[in-house]
């Protein structure tokens, strides 16, 4: 019998967008998205695919939800702000923390508060999707290696089928990008293009959830 590694890869199953998905755009705000910030990069293209997908979500009804990381004092995720020393300026009363103003996003729209990598970690995000009976999530923003990519494991974890647009993802390191794109598709999400993706949102009904 063959023992090659493509004789080992695993089966990979279908996943459906359900009927009630959300958008989720992670950590767009000006310390990650701005060049000028230590932990920023340019990301103009990702924010024109999020852009483009906020529309097609907001056309459906379907809810949307940014994350921004925020510090209100010294002693939270102290760990992390250790090992990773420049996430200190995102204190609560400073721009960084800030969505990016080329984003359009609507001021109705929830921004969550984290502190951790994941979208999930010890946030309202959970609570938002049940309340809303939402069934499935597409994730979005910065960065792919690293808080995108926390976000969708704990997606999975939540048994949510999670879906990413490489496009609207962006990482400052691209082979990281590339290398976490290729495991969350192997492992945890379908890795979806925007224009698939926008084709199978247009195909569902509206949204019936009126309370945001």
């Amino acid at each position: 019998m063959s023992n090659t590694p493509q004789d080992r890869d695993l089966a990979i199953g279908t996943l459906s967008l359900g009927l009630c998905p959300a958008l989720i755009v992670v950590d767009l705000s000006n310390g990650f998205s701005d060049p000028a910030s230590p932990l920023g990069g340019d990301f103009d293209s990702q924010i024109s695919q999020i852009n483009g997908l906020l529309e097609v979500f907001r056309a459906k009804k379907f809810p949307v939800y940014f994350t921004s990381v925020v510090y209100h004092d010294e002693t939270i995720a102290s760990v992390f702000r250790r090992r990773l020393p420049d996430l200190n300026i995102l204190q609560a009363s400073s721009e960084w923390v800030k969505i990016n103003s080329k984003i359009n996003k609507k001021p109705d729209e929830l921004i969550i508060e984290k502190q951790w990598p994941s979208a999930f970690y010890k946030t309202q995000l959970v609570t938002q999707l049940e309340k809303n009976a939402l069934d499935s999530i597409v994730v979005v923003g910065l960065t792919t290696s690293g808080c995108v990519r926390a976000t969708v494991v704990d997606g999975l974890q939540h048994n949510y089928p999670v879906f990413v647009v490489p496009e609207a993802c962006g990482d400052r390191n691209v082979s990281a990008h590339q290398a976490s794109l290729h495991d969350m598709h192997a492992k945890y999400a379908v890795v979806m293009p925007a224009k698939d993706l926008c084709v199978q949102i247009a195909s569902l009904l509206s949204s019936v959830i009126s309370d945001r």
